[in-house]
C-alpha cells in the first residue's frame, strides 16, 4: 500500500491535470478575452527572426474588416463575397450586391467546419467588408454585418438561432461607413449600438434575441463597441455613439451619467479608454477632427468624470481604427492626422515621441493604423501593422524600440492611394490569427516553436 506522502503527491498531480489547461487562452472576441487589448499567455517567442516565421496554415477568405475570434477548437470570422468591383471613396456609397458569411474553421489545421451564407446588399463606403469581430460565449457565436444583420449562431453546427436587421426594425439608416460597433455580452444581454428613435443603444436578451431595453438618442450610433466599466463598486456598460459618452446601468439601460463628445462625421470609433494613472482614475477618448479629451473620475461616487484637458494642434492624439492604450502615466495610441504611433503624457497632453516606422514604415499618410496587443503587465507590445507586418516592440515613456517583425499578409485593401491591412488580429494558443480580404493565416508565436 502507498505511503500517506506518496498518496498526496499522487492526488496533486491529479489535482494538477484537473484545473491545468490542455491548451492556450481563447481571444472569443474583439480585443482578447476582457476587451482590453492584453495577450495574458506566457512562453512567447522574445523576439522575431529577420528570415520568417513558417506559417502553420492558411484558408481562403472574402473581403472584410473585422478579425478572427478563437474559442476553443474553432476560429470565427466575418466576411463578404460579390462579384461586383469594390472601390474606395470616403465620401460616397458604393451599392453591392453579394452575401455575408460567417465562417468557421478549425483551429489546428485551418479546416472549413461550416459556412452560413445570407444576401445582404451593401450600400456603404469602403464595401469590402463586415467590420465587427464575432463575439462567442458560451457556445453560441453573436455576429453584426455591415448592414445592421445580428445573427445568433450555434458554435458547433452554424444554425441560426435568432437574428435581428437594425434598419427593418428600428427604421435606421446604415451608417456610411457600416455597422462597427462589435456586440457585446453581459451577463444575459447582448448589447449592440443600433441607432433609430431613442434606440442609440439597445440590449437584447442573447437566449432569444428580444429587445430587453434600449436607450439614448443620438444623430449617429456611430462606430465605438460598448464595452464595461466598474465605477464605485456597481458595473456600467460605457458607450460612445456620434454625440456622447455615457455610463447606463446594464439591467435597464438608464444612464447613470453622460459627456458630450462630438468627433467629426459621426466617427467615433476607438473604445473610451479607463485606466489608473499617478493622478487618478481617468478616461480617455479622441477621434478624427483633432476631438478629444481626457477626463478624471470623482475620488469617490459614481459621477461624470470632469476634463482634465482637450485636444489641441499638435498635441494628445486623433485615434481612429485603432484603440489606443494607456499604460502609466502614458497613453500609445495612432494619430490619424499624422499616422504616427505616438506617446502623450497623460497629465499634460503632450506628445513625447512619434513615429510611422510601425505604422507606415517608408510611406506617408493620414489614418496609419497598426493594432496595439500588450503581452501581460510588460511594456512589450504586439502591434500588426497596416503593412501586414506582425511587430513586437517595446513602448516606454522614452522611446519605440523594435524587437523584430514578420510579413503575415499582404496588404489587399486601399486607402488614400495606398495599400492597407485595417482587421484586428486575435491572440490564442499561442499563435497569432490574422486576416486580409483574401485568407486568414495561423503563425506559432510560442519561444519553443522554431521558425
Amino acid at each position: 500500500m502507498p505511503s500517506p506522502l506518496v498518496r498526496v503527491a499522487s492526488l496533486l498531480v491529479a489535482c494538477l491535470l484537473v484545473v491545468s489547461p490542455a491548451r492556450g487562452d481563447d481571444w472569443p472576441q474583439w480585443r482578447g478575452p476582457n476587451r482590453d487589448g492584453v495577450w495574458r499567455e506566457t512562453g512567447l517567442r522574445t523576439a522575431l527572426p529577420a528570415e520568417g516565421i513558417a506559417t502553420k496554415w492558411r484558408a481562403e477568405v472574402g473581403g472584410g474588416y473585422g478579425g478572427p475570434a478563437v474559442a476553443g477548437d474553432k476560429v470565427y470570422l466575418m466576411d463578404y463575397v460579390t462579384d461586383g468591383p469594390v472601390t474606395n471613396d470616403p465620401s460616397q456609397r458604393t451599392e453591392l450586391s453579394g452575401k455575408e458569411r460567417v465562417l468557421c474553421f478549425d483551429a489546428a489545421t485551418g479546416k472549413p467546419l461550416w459556412t452560413h451564407a445570407y444576401d445582404c446588399p451593401y450600400a456603404i463606403s469602403y464595401a469590402c467588408g463586415p467590420r465587427c469581430t464575432p463575439t462567442v460565449v458560451d457556445g453560441k457565436v453573436f455576429t453584426l454585418g455591415a448592414e445592421g444583420h445580428l445573427h445568433c449562431l450555434d458554435a458547433a453546427t452554424g444554425k441560426v438561432l435568432w437574428k435581428r436587421h437594425f434598419p427593418a426594425d428600428y427604421g435606421t439608416k446604415t451608417p456610411i461607413w457600416g455597422y462597427a460597433g462589435h456586440p457585446l455580452v453581459e451577463g444575459n444581454l447582448v448589447v449592440c449600438m443600433v441607432g433609430g428613435e431613442g434606440s442609440a443603444v439597445v440590449a437584447f436578451d442573447r437566449d432569444t434575441g428580444k429587445e430587453v431595453w434600449r436607450s439614448l438618442q443620438a444623430s449617429e450610433p456611430g462606430y465605438a463597441p460598448p464595452s464595461i466599466l466598474e465605477q464605485a463598486g456597481k458595473r456600467r456598460l460605457l458607450t460612445w455613439d456620434a454625440d456622447t459618452i455615457a455610463a447606463l446601468d446594464p439591467a435597464t439601460g438608464k444612464p447613470a451619467w453622460t459627456v458630450p463628445l462630438k468627433p467629426g462625421y459621426g466617427m467615433s470609433i476607438m473604445a473610451p479608454q479607463v485606466a489608473e494613472s499617478g493622478s487618478g482614475r481617468v478616461l480617455f477618448a479622441s477621434g478624427i477632427g483633432n476631438i478629444g479629451a481626457l477626463y478624471r473620475f470623482p475620488e469617490a461616487g459614481g459621477g461624470a468624470p470632469e476634463p482634465v484637458w482637450r485636444n489641441r494642434a499638435k498635441a494628445s492624439i486623433a485615434s481612429a481604427n485603432s484603440t489606443p492604450v494607456i499604460l502609466g502615466d502614458v497613453l500609445y495610441g495612432c494619430d490619424c492626422e499624422t499616422g504616427f504611433l505616438t506617446a502623450v503624457d497623460l497629465e499634460t497632453g503632450d506628445r513625447l515621441w512619434e513615429t510611422g516606422v510601425p505604422t507606415l514604415g517608408s510611406r506617408r499618410g493620414r489614418h496609419g493604423t497598426a493594432f496595439l496587443v500588450r503581452e501581460g503587465a510588460t511594456d512589450r507590445f504586439w502591434l500588426f501593422s497596416e503593412t501586414g507586418d506582425l511587430i513586437l516592440a517595446r513602448l516606454t515613456p522614452q522611446a519605440y524600440e523594435e524587437l523584430g517583425r514578420v510579413n503575415l499578409l499582404a496588404p489587399t485593401g486601399e486607402c488614400f492611394g495606398r495599400e492597407v491591412v485595417w482587421t484586428h488580429p486575435a491572440f490564442a494558443g499561442k499563435h497569432v490569427f490574422a486576416r486580409n480580404d483574401k485568407e486568414l493565416v495561423c503563425v506559432p508565436l510560442a519561444a519553443d516553436a522554431g521558425r
